[in-house]
């Protein structure tokens, strides 16, 4: 008896052993796959079609090689300044300084190349006719890469920036009439009123420092845009959504640290992945409360209404859901984006825009000069808004110089022939859009300058390609808020200079930083007076 209970004994832990190993042999094949012969796959595909790069190394890519040739840059810049006392010209030609990995591989490997991060295969472009059949592709087969929604998925989940294919769709139809221009024509009131309470603030500031006032611009700007996109797409709910986005600006700074691509970076249990998760946790909380209140004190006709209705629509209709993300994760992942999208990006490019008009006083002279002709004495509306030309080209030259994303992305999902090049299935494409902004063959000799005039005759007859300017992104996914940021800042800005004569502070570092997003390293400080 003891022998049969022994041989039994032995049996299983024979057969858990072999389950054992079994496991690791298949996690083993997964890793191999994933960090060898799957981008090795991609990249050979490309390598016979004569596209090249700079070879990757194990598990990191080439995150390693580029970290350096930042560093070297950090450097240069730091031993400028202090060969210069600590004083340097405002330059805005900043893509060399922070995205120099491109301009070395763009001038030994051509417009078009190959690199990695981590396990993630990229096809760098930067030929503007490959450029254009990419972002002006609707096929499905085009979408995001996966990694967004993985190790951006705190901050993005599978959101309308984040998504691809029929939930992408399916989202796209619900949020994008909500933020039509006719939409937005109607919340100028509620970004006027919003704006007047920041200004107040600023002129109490100046009453009690005396004529002249410093103020530090950027969290001003950062609260009023959180507090209008809480007011006009969440309704009622605006002081209980303003609450989330402290949580979310922390989150912002924490994945901005993390390079993409990485396996198993992001399961690690350090100090910065439990910070990440301990906010993940309490925005998704925060954000399921607001919802709750929301369905407990009835139905309001804004953004948030037309989410909750898209997500019982979807869910029960054609079942795009049930295969990709919960409900409750559509809620949330989709308050997320609009949150983050629609608040960062604008209160930064606002910053952006005060300290050009600070710099180049004469520009500050005329666009103040048309707003208070055009303005007068009547109260701001859409249509004095849309006559302000010139107010208008500074914007867009703003964002042409300082674009809020860095990157435009796309994975193919097939196979796919772009200008005469096989993209295999996976390999995923990055389009820098500081880069094409800033190019000398594309916008003249001036591309590094500040010159809103190339926009006097519109964006078409700006630059020698017109596709070339996409602060906003460009076809088929450009950015459903983009008529909504463009309003809030010709308000924000005419209000401001309608009232205020800015310049800059002696205290203000020119130091552009990418944070996810394209940002002032040190924060915008302006001396401000009455006007």
């Amino acid at each position: 008896m003891e022998e049969v209970n022994l041989c039994m004994r032995m049996s299983i832990v024979i057969e858990v052993l072999v389950m054992a190993l079994g496991a690791v042999l298949v996690s083993l094949i997964h890793f191999l796959n994933v960090l060898i012969l799957r981008p090795r796959s991609l990249r050979a595909k490309l390598h016979r079609q004569g596209i090249d790069g700079p070879s990757p190394h194990f598990y990191f890519g080439n995150i390693k090689e580029m970290k350096t040739l930042l560093l070297q840059q950090q450097s240069q810049v730091k031993q400028k300044k202090q060969e210069e006392h600590g004083f340097v010209s405002i330059s805005h030609s900043w893509t060399t300084t922070l995205l120099p990995h491109i301009h070395k591989w763009t001038n030994q490997y051509g417009p078009t190349y190959l690199f990695s991060t981590g396990s993630i295969q990229w096809l760098m472009v930067t030929d503007m006719e490959m450029v254009k059949e990419i972002i002006l592709n609707t096929s499905l087969n085009l979408g995001k890469p996966s990694h967004l929604s993985i190790d951006m998925g705190p901050l993005l989940g599978q959101g309308i920036i984040s998504s691809s294919g029929p939930i992408w769709a399916h989202q796209r139809k619900i949020i994008a009439p909500e933020l039509y221009l006719d939409k937005v024509k109607a919340m100028v009131d509620q970004i006027v009123d919003s704006t007047d309470i920041m200004l107040r603030s600023w002129e109490s500031r100046i009453e009690s420092d005396g004529v002249v006032s410093e103020i530090k611009i950027d969290e001003d700007l950062r609260s009023l845009s959180a507090d209008i996109i809480a007011r006009v797409c969440f309704g009622s709910n605006y002081v209980k959504g303003k609450e989330i986005f402290t949580k979310l600006r922390d989150l912002l700074k924490l994945l901005s640290k993390i390079y993409v691509g990485i396996p198993g970076f992001r399961y690690l249990p350090n100090k910065s992945n439990r910070q990440i998760w301990r906010l993940e946790e309490e925005i998704n909380s925060n954000i399921s409360k607001l919802v709750k209140q929301r369905q407990e004190e009835g139905r309001e006709q804004d953004l948030l209404q037309m989410i909750l209705e898209g997500a019982k629509n979807c869910e029960g209709s054609d079942g795009l859901l049930s295969n990709s993300v919960t409900r409750d994760r559509f809620i949330i992942d989709n308050c997320k984006t609009i949150f983050f999208a629609g608040h960062d990006t604008t209160s930064i490019t606002a910053s952006w825009c005060l300290m050009l008009l600070a710099t180049y006083q004469d520009w500050q002279d005329r666009v103040r000069a048309e707003v208070l002709e055009v303005c007068g004495n009547d109260n701001l509306d859409a249509n004095i808004l849309r006559s302000m030309k010139t107010l208008t080209m500074v914007i867009q030259e703003t964002l042409r110089l300082y674009p809020p994303a860095v990157f435009l992305t796309r994975t193919a999902f097939q196979d796919i022939n772009i200008k005469g090049i096989k993209v295999p299935k996976g390999m995923n494409i990055q389009i820098p859009i500081p880069i094409l902004q800033h190019d000398i063959d594309i916008w003249g000799a001036d591309a590094h300058e500040f010159n809103p005039e190339r926009f006097a005759n519109g964006v078409l007859r700006a630059c020698k390609i017109p596709q070339a300017y996409m602060p906003f992104g460009i076809g088929s996914r450009v950015c459903p808020g983009q008529h909504l940021s463009m309003i809030e800042l010709k308000v924000f800005l005419s209000l401001i200079l309608s009232k205020f004569h800015v310049s800059l502070s002696s205290s203000y570092c020119h130091s552009p930083a990418i944070r996810l997003l394209t940002e002032p390293g040190h924060g915008v400080v302006l001396k401000m007076t009455r006007v």
